[in-house]
């Protein structure tokens, strides 16, 4: 290689460095509001749960039957999977990790004889459904990265609306779960129907009323009844459920994207280090071959 080639191409990957360390530094920047929101979310989230368990238990199995929105449905017929990607890519296995787990979840339900309706947030999800042939139901995309409370109480309305309605028996939704910038887990979790979202059951009897301070369960009563009062708290659960999974879901996507960029700024500084290495033993070679030239014609006058 011409050593004119390889300046070009020096050049060009020192570009590459400095665009590829600017994204990781923006990166890191988005990290730690991403991650103070989620973290500031998740105190109000447990509460939130909690609270839902605890009026459930209250309302009983019949007066939770009679509201639509936490009735059962005799037959699972339809489920819903929300995945929960990225509108950018350039974040290593971020993306692609989702779709492998929500299609292989899709593959369990199908080989079960049940039909599988995909949600989708974020343009990555979205056109890798679209390009596999899977139907997207509904596709949430533009915010990805700084979600809001309208943008999961938008696909908490439809959500919960689809589910009342009777066009889906069952809600669960697919994300990355914040553990580090270098860590990422997949989560899948059952929104809908409530008995399966883990609000209530026998491992959460503990939870079922709070303590007074000796220790001793303390009499709640409810006002209105329970049964109204869970009806308003479901939704609420829903979409604050929703919230979080946004939330530690662009925590993720910019930790991935930071550890990404700073892999790739660390390949180019290796590239710069071996295309100079051969830069000089190219320019080495041309200073070799001018002084045997020059030696030649010096041999030659003699």
């Amino acid at each position: 290689m011409a050593q004119r080639d390889v300046k070009n191409r020096i050049a060009s990957v020192q570009n590459i460095g400095k665009i590829t360390r600017a994204m990781e530094m923006v990166s890191a920047a988005r990290l730690r509001k991403a991650e103070e929101r989620a973290r500031q979310l998740r105190p109000y989230a447990d509460a939130l749960r909690k609270m839902t368990r605890q009026a459930a238990s209250a309302a009983g199995s019949g007066e939770m039957q009679a509201l639509p929105v936490l009735q059962t449905h005799d037959e699972e017929r339809r489920v819903a999977i929300l995945l929960v990607t990225a509108d950018r890519g350039l974040a290593g296995a971020f993306n692609s990790q989702i779709l492998r787990a929500g299609l292989e979840r899709a593959d369990e339900v199908e080989a079960e004889g049940r039909e599988v309706a995909f949600y989708a947030t974020g343009r990555r999800g979205v056109s890798s459904l679209q390009f596999r042939n899977k139907p997207v139901i509904e596709s949430y995309t533009g915010f990805t990265d700084a979600p809001s409370v309208t943008h999961a109480s938008r696909i908490a309305d439809d959500l919960v609306g689809a589910f009342v309605d009777g066009q889906i028996d069952r809600v669960e939704i697919i994300y990355n779960g914040y553990v580090s910038p270098l860590v990422q887990e997949v989560r899948r979790e059952t929104l809908l129907p409530l008995a399966a979202a883990s609000v209530v059951g026998d491992d959460d009897a503990a939870d079922a009323a709070p303590e007074d301070g000796g220790g001793h369960k303390a009499l709640v009563e409810y006002e209105p009844d329970p049964a109204e009062i869970l009806a308003e708290l479901v939704p609420e659960f829903v979409q604050v459920s929703l919230l979080r999974a946004l939330l530690e879901s662009a925590a993720s996507e910019h930790g991935a994207r930071m550890t990404a960029m700073r892999s790739a700024s660390d390949n180019a500084s290796e590239v710069i280090d071996t295309l100079t290495l051969a830069m000089n033993r190219a320019r080495q070679a041309e200073i070799t071959q001018e002084i045997m030239e020059v030696v030649a014609g010096a041999e030659a006058l003699n």
